[in-house]
């Protein structure tokens, strides 16, 4: 064998080992989600470098590589698009086309990417809002809220929520044609957690007089005080959103200090003086048994309190909704929650429907066992899957239904 083959032999090998990733046995398109897999894994490792090298912030180089699946807002035969600016929050709308004697329906959708990347204007975001506006005659308003690292909590919260109350004015349904009545907000991984927070900051608000018919949360992160669920030990190198990765994007959510970072790694962030928060997520009472497996719970093991002083956001029901009492949800609107099993986030959203249920509030739970986080970003060419269409679908479907 000459030089020449042996280095395309050795290279062809290292290739392979690099995107060959272990996937349960139930992953569909698995070489595909593999190919993908690699790309982000070596998207995270160029971001690491840059960082270590002082060049630019880890989370930058990820919203330098995800802006380049920005798409205009360009209208078509169906839905009019465009940017504008409600209360100085920048949104992107789609109007449908469809001629209606009737009052539209009106979902308020917050994109994911861990309060740190992403953006309304990104292609599969963009076409699940084409498709959604489209589908149920709805008016979409998809927001484009700041994101860290340069903000950090309340600011993500506070820009959802400015829009969430502007349209809740009846001069604004009024002008867009919109039902009072039949009003949604939904929103995936991160924007999962922003949609959670405002519909439960909505109930106690005297200046907004109109209500949430429903709230969709797509395998959203909705807690910050157990980092080492059974759904976090049991994903936690799995594809898309390995552990580390949810962490990191947990601790920039408050601040650019990594000494949060490495006591949220460590799960030693939390200190006893919050101890009565962990009834709200303690998973041995609110996980059904199919999902502790061979997990035994064996309770917190606390931190210091300088990060609750310093950072007191992380444990503030507006950045984590599981940590709402049992008041606060009886009056949330009827919910959807889609969780993956192969998810770090997974025990988050299931934990959310077993004490909304327990508040008496009306819950659907779609529960994929062959999904991961982050499927519905894989709608569009090149890296669109058939996972992503289908939970795309069940969550329209829902809204067609229950809205």
């Amino acid at each position: 064998m000459g030089t020449k083959s042996l280095f395309l032999l050795t290279a062809a090998v290292l290739v392979a080992y690099y995107v060959y990733t272990p996937l349960p046995e139930n992953i569909e398109e698995r070489w595909k989600l593999m190919l993908i897999s690699a790309g982000f894994r070596s998207v995270g490792h160029m971001a690491g470098l840059a960082e270590r090298l002082g060049l630019m912030h880890y989370m930058e180089v990820l919203m330098m590589i995800t802006s380049y699946e920005y798409v205009p807002a360009t209208s078509d035969e169906n839905v009019t698009v465009t940017d504008t600016e409600f209360e100085n929050v920048p949104v992107r709308l789609y109007v449908p086309r469809k001629q209606s004697s009737e009052l539209k329906r009106a979902v308020i959708y917050i994109h994911g990417g861990g309060w740190c990347v992403g953006g309304s204007a990104m292609e599969p975001y963009d076409l699940l809002s084409r498709w959604t506006s489209n589908k149920l005659n709805a008016v979409v308003i998809s927001v484009e809220y700041r994101l860290a690292p340069k903000y950090h909590f309340p600011a993500q919260f506070e820009d959802v929520y400015k829009i969430l109350k502007f349209i809740l004015q009846n001069n604004i349904l009024a002008q867009y044609g919109i039902d009072p009545s039949r009003i949604s907000v939904a929103g995936d991984s991160s924007g999962g957690n922003l949609a959670a927070a405002v519909a439960q900051e909505l109930l106690d608000d005297p200046e907004v007089k109109i209500k949430l018919k429903t709230q969709a949360l797509l395998y959203p992160a909705l807690q910050t005080l157990d980092l080492n669920l059974p759904s976090y030990q049991d994903n936690e190198d799995k594809p898309i959103l390995p552990k580390s990765l949810m962490v990191r994007f947990w601790s920039e959510y408050f601040t650019n200090d990594t000494s949060l970072n490495e006591a949220m790694a460590s799960n030693r962030h939390v200190p006893e003086e919050s101890s009565h928060l962990f009834a709200f997520v303690n998973w041995s009472n609110w996980l059904p048994e199919k999902f502790k497996k061979d997990h035994t719970y064996k309770g917190p093991i606390y931190g210091s309190s300088k990060f609750e002083e310093k950072y007191p956001g992380f444990l503030d029901p507006r950045a984590a909704p599981l940590l709402a009492d049992n008041v606060k949800l009886h009056g949330l609107p009827l919910t959807y929650v889609l969780t993956c099993q192969h998810d770090v986030l997974r025990d988050d959203g299931i934990m959310y429907v077993s004490r909304l249920r327990e508040a008496g509030i009306q819950v659907t739970h779609d529960h994929i066992e062959d999904a991961f986080h982050g499927a519905l970003m894989f709608i569009t060419s090149p890296t669109d899957l058939a996972l992503g269409h289908r939970l795309a679908n069940k969550y329209i479907a829902w809204l067609d239904e229950n809205l």
